[in-house]
């Protein structure tokens, strides 16, 4: 599996960006996919992931209401809509997918997802 993530930019805070993950999954039904992110001296944190065989998208508490996780099966692609960003979602950001039905909280941990794209960087100005 190959993800290609992009999209990312500098914004100011209250704006917003769509990060795109360009994939090799034609069925999106048979895998889970994620979006997490990483801050410097931080640790790699989950963000959002969508389990579509099972039709479930989950986010973390920091994002819920501001970020979307949706997918164009057409174009193979998984989306991250953020709006309302603010200077702590400046991060670079990673797509994943695993071939497992992630669900609830299992999709929060990175160790469940296999495929990871290069990260996009986000910055936040305030």
């Amino acid at each position: 599996v190959q993800l290609q993530a992009s999209g990312g930019g500098l914004v100011q805070a209250g704006g917003s960006l769509r990060l795109s993950c360009a994939t090799s999954v034609r069925t999106f039904s048979r895998y889970s996919m994620g979006w997490f992110r990483q801050a410097p001296g931080k640790e790699r944190e989950f963000v959002a992931a969508g389990s579509w065989g099972g039709g479930s998208t989950d986010y973390a508490d920091s994002v819920k209401g501001r970020f979307t996780i949706s997918k164009d099966n057409a174009k193979n692609t998984v989306y991250l809509q953020m709006n309302n960003l603010k200077p702590e979602d400046t991060a670079v950001y990673y797509c994943a997918a695993t071939r497992r039905n992630l669900i609830s909280s299992s999709c929060h941990s990175r160790t469940n997802y296999h495929y990871w794209g290069q990260g996009t960087l986000v910055t936040v100005s305030s």
